[in-house]
């Protein structure tokens, strides 16, 4: 019963979005210029210690890095930049209290729309990455900076799940936006601070294992590489065996941390919460 009434919102609005081919090539060509420039610089990077220190002792190799980039920009879309914006138009116009009087859980209910929303903008632009990246360069002869396969089947498949995860964690920052967005009116605040702490510490900008040694600790725990980071280590192998288990772990203790969050400051929200008008 509970995967039906939360089901069919995630499914209505996926379909929904799925739609938007227009938009979702758009962001697809945006994503492959930043791609390629992120890509330039890297095999710049990868040179110039090439050239005086050797690339051994570096933590990716190019080929890696290079398949970390793509992967990051074909997936940028299932990243937390803000709130979702339905609920946020709700706000304003007071509509808000209409999802109030469902007879569901706010939070679960906000939870499915926001999941569909982060996964209907990027499953169209990760398809046509994977094409461009993974084929397309190849067939233009440019293989050395093409998307590469993944560590094995069983890689993949734990890829698969671990960015599942990462979906999980994603949407529940996102009902933490959503919830700050009832108390203040706005979700600009909030997407502004959390769009800078997100492109930085979930390895869209730079792979995290390229930054230095005496922060890898703290990168590799804190909840933003839950999002990205985890599922591309484990695609390019970096992560094996038990040390997989212990990420999707992580990535579950901080699911559940902040759907906590989000449900506790949620609670207090709609207890003061006024819609004026009538």
């Amino acid at each position: 019963m509970a995967l039906a009434v939360y089901g069919a919102p995630f499914q209505a609005r996926l379909g929904r979005l799925l739609q938007y081919r227009e938009a979702a090539f758009a962001g697809f060509i945006t994503q492959c210029w930043w791609g390629g420039l992120k890509v330039m610089i890297l095999a710049a990077f990868y040179g110039s210690a090439l050239a005086t220190q050797g690339t051994a002792s570096l933590p990716l190799t190019l080929a890696q890095s290079i398949t970390y980039v793509w992967l990051a920009q074909g997936l940028l879309a299932i990243t937390p930049w803000g709130g979702d914006p339905d609920i946020t138009a709700a706000v304003r116009d007071g509509s808000i209290l209409h999802d109030r009087l469902r007879p569901v859980d706010t939070y679960a209910y906000w939870y499915a729309r926001s999941a569909a929303w982060l996964l209907g903008r990027a499953l169209p632009r990760l398809a046509l990455m994977l094409l461009f990246a993974g084929v397309g360069l190849r067939a233009a002869g440019l293989g050395s900076w093409a998307l590469r396969a993944p560590e094995g089947a069983a890689a993949f498949a734990a890829a698969l799940v671990s960015l599942g995860l990462g979906l999980a964690v994603s949407t529940a920052i996102t009902n933490v936006v959503n919830v700050f967005t009832i108390v203040t009116g706005t979700d600009r605040g909030a997407s502004t601070v959390l769009g800078t702490f997100m492109i930085l510490l979930s390895g869209n900008e730079i792979p995290l294992p390229l930054f230095p040694d005496w922060a890898r600790t703290f990168l590799e725990l804190q909840p933003f590489a839950a999002l990205l980071d985890t599922p591309f280590r484990i695609y390019l192998g970096q992560l094996r065996g038990g040390a997989v288990l212990r990420a999707m772990a992580l990535q579950v203790f901080w699911w559940s941390v902040l759907v906590l969050i989000g449900r506790r400051l949620l609670a207090r929200a709609v207890a003061r919460l006024e819609v004026n008008g009538g």
